[in-house]
Parts: structure tokens; C-alpha cells; sequence
């Protein structure tokens, strides 16, 4: 299955980055754990196509070494968790997963978990040093609904599945379509999952790289346009039950050193990449976008207050690139979530087609591109 640029159909303004993913932005890892089980009926326990997919912002301990980060609703039907004090503190403290929707509760006591592993004292003070500050912790998780082809009510993964995707973190090529939080999803009516994309800002004394990941699950076959061309007013998938309104879970990662109102400034931008792809985003939809910047990390609570120097970004003459950078970087993650998916039969027999990259290419061969 290709990406997009291996069809000769696309093509951006701006540069990528060598694997073209978000793990361009240096220190990003990305992980998946994958469950694909059973076949059939469903039983109360299966048939799953599900999973997880965690962003790792750094090598380090996030929790100590927290980066700024930004959160934006494009529409808010969904039940994400660790937005809100993303939005108050502007900062984020454990990777970002993402998974399907009933499962987010699970996940996120699991990022609780494996944060308590690494940070004892979490939850009971400083005994050692006798500094008190019974610190929480706030776990970021993002979610689509996988239940046409899993069973969501079964909540599959928990504490070992997102130990598995943590494990599997690797700062390389990342895994794209039906893998991770993309195993059950669907976009534009055929088989959706996880794509991703970077872009690289020409030299302007410093270069800078922003990266997309994207968990795809929304859209109506008819609205699917690819590079200007309305392909879905010409492909269609296979007769089947009508798509319902979906979702998108966004991540955006870059090493410029923006604080949280500037990573909030690039959040809105991400709406754009959506809408290039025919998104009209529709009233049942939950489309959530997630940033963070990989430097100027913050420290958990210093003994002393800190000040010093930082890097920053005066944005305003670089800004329109940065919008450039995410717009194009969302629109083609979102292309190659879906050019990257197999088909899929899930629970019941209910089947998402892989969309026929052939087809795609004729259809943009029609229209000059």
C-alpha cells in the first residue's frame, strides 16, 4: 500500500522531513499496540480490531521534564481526557495516547500507572527531602469510535496494552493505517486508521521541522477530495451500511521553541488541513487537536523559582509558515491514513474497503494532476 507521494499525485509547497512523520521532530517517538482477535458475531468479549497509539514527546521522564503544550476543539463531540488542565497549566506531563472511545478511561489510568512507576512520589509528597506538594498527574488521551467494526464494550486495553505500545515507541518510520488507534476507524467511508506527515520551514536562521499524526474516523464517502479533486463525487465504496458522523484525534509536534499560546495558534491552523481533505466537520463529530514544542521543557516543581533564559519565537514573520507547515502536514497525514489501510471485516462481518489507490489515480489523472 503507498503513501501519496509515491502516486505521483501530490504535491506541497513546503519540504519534508526524511520519513515524512511526525518522528522528524527530534526526540518524538511514537509506539502502537495492535489487537486484532476473534472473528464473527459479536460475543460480549469480540470480535476486536482496536488498540492504542502513544506520541512520546521526549526521551527523558516527561513528568519531570514537562514540554509546552497547547489543546484546541474543532468540535467537541467526544470524550477525550487531560485537556483542561492542558488548556490552564499550557504545559504536558505524560505521552499522549490515543485509542478507541470506551477505552479511554482504562487508558488513562494506565498513563497514571506507568507515570507512578517512574515518579514515586506522585500522589504522597517528597518523604526523602520532606518537601510536601502531593502532586497529581494529568494523562492526555484522545479517542475515535472503532464499535462498527470492534467490540467497544468489552474495553480491551488496559495497563499491559499501553505498557506494549510504550515499549514499541521508536523514533523512525512510523507505522501508518490499520495499526494502533487506527485498527477499527473509518474516514470517508472507506477503511481510515493512522497517518502522518512532516514539513520542514525553509532556513530563516534556524530551521525548524513540524510534524502530524493523525487517528482518522470521519468523513462521508461523497465528501473525500484530494488535492482540490473531488475523487468521493467519483469512488464510492462498495454498498453498506451509511457512515455515521466521526471523529479526528490531531497531534501536532515541533521543535521550535513556541510557548502554549503559539503551539494554540498552530492547533487552529490544523482545521484548515482537515477541510482541504472535505471535511465539513458534522455536528456528531469529535475533531480534537493536541500540540506540544520538544524544547524549553518545564521542570516539576523546582525548589526555587526558576528565571532565566529561553528560546523563543517572535512568530509574526514566520508565522504564515508555521500555518503552511500544519495545514500541509495534517492533509497529507490524513491522505495517508487512508491510502495506507487494508480492508478490514470486523465484528458482525461488518467491512471497511481499503481505498483502491489505482482507483485514486485514475480519477486524478482525469483531472490533469
Amino acid at each position: 500500500m503507498p503513501r501519496i507521494r509515491e502516486l505521483d499525485i501530490y504535491q506541497s509547497q513546503l519540504p519534508t522531513g526524511p520519513h515524512n512523520a511526525i518522528t522528524d521532530v527530534a526526540g518524538v517517538a511514537v509506539g502502537h499496540f495492535t489487537l486484532i482477535a476473534g472473528e464473527g458475531a459479536w460475543t460480549g468479549h469480540g470480535p476486536f480490531r482496536t488498540g492504542v497509539t502513544l506520541i512520546v514527546p521526549h526521551e527523558g521522564n516527561v513528568y519531570e521534564a514537562k514540554v509546552a503544550a497547547a489543546v484546541h476543539t474543532i468540535n467537541g463531540f467526544g470524550k477525550v481526557a487531560g485537556f483542561e488542565q492542558v488548556r490552564e497549566l499550557g504545559n504536558l506531563e505524560t505521552p499522549i495516547a490515543l485509542t478507541s472511545t470506551l477505552n479511554v478511561p482504562r487508558v488513562a489510568d494506565a498513563l497514571m500507572t506507568l507515570a507512578i512507576e517512574q515518579n514515586p512520589h506522585i500522589g504522597l509528597g517528597f518523604a526523602a527531602t520532606g518537601r510536601q506538594g502531593y502532586a497529581s498527574v494529568n494523562p492526555v488521551v484522545g479517542e475515535t469510535s472503532d464499535g462498527f467494526l470492534s467490540d467497544m464494550q468489552a474495553r480491551p486495553i488496559g495497563l499491559a496494552e499501553v505498557r506494549a505500545a510504550l515499549t514499541d515507541a521508536s523514533t523512525g518510520p512510523v507505522a501508518e493505517g490499520v495499526v494502533g488507534a487506527g485498527t477499527g476507524t473509518t474516514c470517508y467511508g472507506w477503511k481510515g486508521g493512522i497517518g502522518t506527515a512532516s514539513r520542514v520551514l525553509p532556513e530563516q536562521g534556524h530551521s525548524f521541522t513540524v510534524g502530524a499524526l493523525v487517528q482518522s474516523n470521519f468523513g462521508r464517502a461523497e465528501e473525500l477530495t484530494i488535492a482540490g479533486v473531488p475523487v468521493g463525487q467519483h469512488l464510492q465504496p462498495p454498498p453498506g451500511r451509511r457512515v455515521e458522523d466521526g471523529s479526528i484525534m490531531i497531534v501536532l509536534a515541533t521543535d521550535a521553541p513556541l510557548d502554549a499560546r503559539q503551539l494554540g495558534r498552530l492547533c487552529q491552523r490544523a482545521a484548515f488541513g482537515l477541510a482541504r481533505t472535505g471535511s465539513t466537520c458534522h455536528g456528531g463529530s469529535g475533531d480534537f487537536v493536541v500540540a506540544f514544542s520538544t524544547t524549553n521543557r518545564v521542570p516539576d516543581r523546582p525548589e526555587r523559582v526558576v528565571v532565566g533564559e529561553q528560546t523563543a519565537v517572535y512568530e509574526q514573520p514566520i508565522m504564515s509558515l508555521f500555518a503552511l507547515a500544519v495545514i500541509e502536514a495534517v492533509e497529507e497525514a490524513i491522505y495517508n491514513s487512508l491510502l495506507m489501510a487494508h480492508t478490514v471485516v470486523g465484528r458482525d462481518g461488518n467491512t471497511r474497503h481499503g481505498l483502491p489507490a489505482d482507483e485514486v489515480v485514475k480519477v486524478m489523472r482525469r483531472y490533469g494532476c
